[in-house]
């Protein structure tokens, strides 16, 4: 179990986690969500105790990470699958690691096969890609067996056929009763991934709940209504600024006007409902919404293209009459 309380880390003038409370349970995946600039790998880093807290505190299974005796045993951590000696093979990397906790080769050799690293094990890391990097990261995190898995974006460049097998692998651990704490901006991956999720903005908890309860505040922002007046029920709400579509079953999808509004307008009209429906949100769309004002760095729109030039030898037309 993973217990954060009051975790606050500041930069000087920069508050990067501001008095962070939550708990990582084990037996579940919890995904942890936030935009960039939020403050989930700074506060990933202080739960392992390679950032000092300015003030608060992070626990595994009851104690700071520091005073863990075997921390290699009790927590696997990927935060940085770059920090490798890039002269070193992936089993000479692994090997050593095992080394400092009495770990002995077989078990080496186990999460090599694991990450399906077996072909590239004796080569160097520095020739690696980000996804075997990648996989490299997860080998060393799962190598002592831990019962706490922390993982910083462990799907980054890994293949269709990789992002699947993480998923599993997630899985599977928190069914053994494992704490597997994660991260990722694949939302779809998430949704499919995690039982719960912690979303973090400017440094602050904006939720914390299981997926579901999370997807469920997210309507979409649409209706689904259906109704045998469907063409003065669908000329009403246009009236009062919604926005009407018609399915081909001849529902209406209604946006722009929550539910509740929808059947009092169709009451107020005399008109009868068979079905008013808020259209089921995703993870991606909750997200969004959640996180609306708290992104730190914004995306400008996209600067209007010129005209590509004529074909060479093509006539150019000066506006005027032909």
């Amino acid at each position: 179990m993973i217990e954060v309380h009051q975790l606050t880390k500041t930069f000087g003038a920069t508050t990067a986690v501001d008095h962070v409370d939550f708990t990582v349970r084990p037996g579940l995946v919890t995904g942890f969500l936030g935009p960039n600039g939020a403050g989930k790998s700074t506060t990933m880093r202080m739960i392992v105790g390679l950032d000092r807290p300015t003030s608060g505190e992070a626990r595994v299974d009851g104690v700071p990470y520091r005073q863990l005796r075997d921390p290699l045993r009790r927590v696997g951590v990927l935060l940085d699958a770059k920090a490798v000696h890039s002269g070193r093979t992936a089993r000479e990397h692994l090997r050593a690691m095992a080394a400092t906790h009495g770990i002995g080769a077989g078990r080496v050799d186990e999460v090599i096969a694991l990450t399906g690293l077996q072909s590239v094990a004796r080569r160097r890391v520095g020739g690696f890609s980000l996804g075997m990097g990648q996989r490299l990261g997860i080998a060393a995190a799962l190598l002592g067996d831990p019962q706490t898995l922390i993982l910083d974006e462990p799907v980054n460049g890994l293949d269709p056929e990789g992002v699947v097998w993480v998923r599993t692998l997630a899985r599977h651990l928190a069914g053994e009763g494992r704490t597997v704490f994660l991260s990722s901006h694949l939302m779809s991956e998430m949704a499919q991934t995690a039982d719960h999720i912690i979303v973090l903005g400017r440094g602050r908890i904006i939720a914390d709940a299981p997926v579901g309860d999370i997807i469920a505040q997210s309507t979409g922002g649409a209706v689904t209504v259906r109704s045998p007046q469907p063409a003065e029920l669908g000329a009403a709400l246009t009236a009062a600024g919604a926005t009407v579509t018609t399915a081909a079953d001849g529902a209406l999808l209604v946006t722009g006007m929550a539910a509740p509004r929808i059947g009092e307008l169709a009451a107020q009209d005399r008109l009868v409902l068979h079905e008013l429906t808020p259209v089921a949100g995703s993870l991606e769309q909750a997200y969004m919404e959640l996180t609306q004002g708290e992104t730190e760095y914004v995306s400008g729109s996209a600067p209007e293209m010129p005209a590509p030039p004529p074909p060479t030898g093509a006539p150019i037309s000066t506006g005027g009459p032909r």
